[in-house]
């Protein structure tokens, strides 16, 4: 009898999530970039040129105009022993009040192969005009691999911060300016697993061509100060990026 309530009930939820499924959309994209950098750092610590290319891509499933989505975005990667993936998995929900696009959500940052990297953040952002401004928050004990405390160490990377704000703007037809600011700062654990480690700014700046049908090739400069500590990750360096949306 309780298999069958409980079929029952699965099979309402089912039902009522129909018209929402059938008007969901998905779309895909897939990219090559020059060199991929994760808030101000280089994901390939292999190798010192600035040439260090990606292969990256995804989806997003949005349930029709309900706000509601899910997505899947992957990256090559090398700066962990045993990982060469990153692999994101997020869902979150839009609206607009005051005037204002707000998104808030979840994040996992998944590393195949070295799990102490993994990290998992809550968002929120809000986009008026041409400006985003977005906090993203650790709540998950690793943050990258700096808390340590998949390795036994005890610290957490819990509660460790990430403001950013972006600005984007069409200068001319198909030609968009990007612009953005970051600020890392790190939890009490991770400084006392990690003495010295500094808070530090990322920066960007380029510019995209929108060439129709989903294709555009993104250039530009990224970077982050702290050089002292962070070593050749974090130096400036030109980034061109060709993209696809499916």
């Amino acid at each position: 009898m309780m298999h069958r309530k409980t079929a029952q009930a699965l099979a309402v939820v089912a039902l009522a999530t129909l018209p929402m499924l059938a008007s969901a959309q998905l779309t895909a994209n897939v990219a090559l970039t020059s060199n991929y950098k994760f808030r101000g750092q280089d994901q390939d610590t292999g190798r010192t040129r600035a040439f260090k290319p990606a292969i990256q891509g995804g989806f997003d499933y949005a349930f029709g105009e309900s706000g509601w989505y899910v997505g899947n975005w992957n990256s090559s990667v090398n700066w962990l022993s045993g990982n060469s993936i990153e692999s994101d998995l997020y869902g979150g929900y839009k609206f607009t009040a005051g005037g204002v696009n707000w998104d808030v959500g979840a994040l996992t940052y998944i590393y195949p192969g070295a799990k102490g990297a993994n990290t998992t953040e809550l968002y929120g952002a809000g986009s008026f005009g041409p400006l985003t401004l977005k906090y993203s928050h650790t709540i998950s004990k690793d943050y990258f691999g700096w808390a340590g405390e998949d390795a036994g160490s005890g610290y957490k990377g819990r509660n460790t911060g990430y403001l950013n704000l972006a600005f984007a703007q069409e200068v001319a037809p198909s030609l968009t300016l990007k612009a953005a600011v970051g600020y890392t700062r790190f939890n009490g654990g991770i400084k006392d697993n990690v003495p010295g480690i500094p808070n530090y700014v990322d920066y960007a700046l380029g510019v995209s061509y929108d060439f129709g049908s989903g294709v555009a090739l993104y250039g530009g400069v990224q970077g982050a100060n702290k050089k002292d500590f962070y070593g050749f990750v974090n130096k400036a360096r030109g980034i061109v990026t060709l993209s696809k949306t499916l």
